[in-house]
């Protein structure tokens, strides 16, 4: 087989650690290099290539915003823990939390709020995790902008597969969560 395989899609290497020289271990590596701008020191993108700067500006859709608000606004992570995995920033380019203002603050803990509810709707979520990692050191993947993270857990969403084949599983696309999410968000009324 060789040291590296390709995926079911044919396009992203995997590497398997028993061809390595050293000790071998149980992790298949999945090669992701397209991540790097995110995590390598000094390559957090600038001001004007920040991706929660230039969502807003796109097609909800095409950018996975599920809903807006006047302060902040909610999307998809493109790179979820698990399926429904969402993210409420700001508008505005801050960085961290002391920085926002207290309509920002009521805005993103309202969102949260109908996060939370819309994701029990649609996803049947027995809980969640919700969070902000602020600065790199704190492992903010976007360092520079503020994002809070709502992500849904099930009872049964840690089985065997993360454990034993170092592998998550997410059972839906992106596109098809965004469809339910977005559909099931409440409309605001029209002013």
């Amino acid at each position: 087989m060789g040291l590296y395989q390709a995926d079911e899609f044919g396009d992203l290497p995997i590497e398997q650690s028993t061809e390595f020289a050293a000790v071998p271990d149980s992790f298949q590596r999945l090669w992701t290099p397209h991540r790097l701008a995110y995590i390598q020191d000094g390559q957090q993108p600038e001001e004007h290539a920040c991706p929660f700067c230039l969502a807003p500006a796109m097609d909800d859709e095409k950018a996975l915003i599920v809903a807006r608000g006047e302060h902040c606004y909610v999307l998809l992570n493109l790179f979820p823990y698990n399926s429904g995995h969402l993210l409420v920033c700001p508008y505005r380019h801050v960085a961290t939390y002391d920085q926002t203002t207290p309509e920002e603050v009521a805005e993103m803990g309202s969102l949260t709020q109908t996060a939370m509810r819309v994701l029990s709707e649609v996803a049947h979520c027995d809980g969640f995790n919700i969070g902000m990692n602020q600065g790199r050191i704190a492992g903010a993947g976007i360092a520079d902008h503020l994002h809070q993270h709502i992500v849904p857990r099930w009872a049964l969403d840690s089985n065997f597969f993360p454990i034993i084949a170092k592998t998550k599983a997410l059972p839906q696309l992106l596109g098809e969560v965004w469809a339910d999410v977005a559909g099931a968000w409440p409309k605001q009324p029209q002013e």
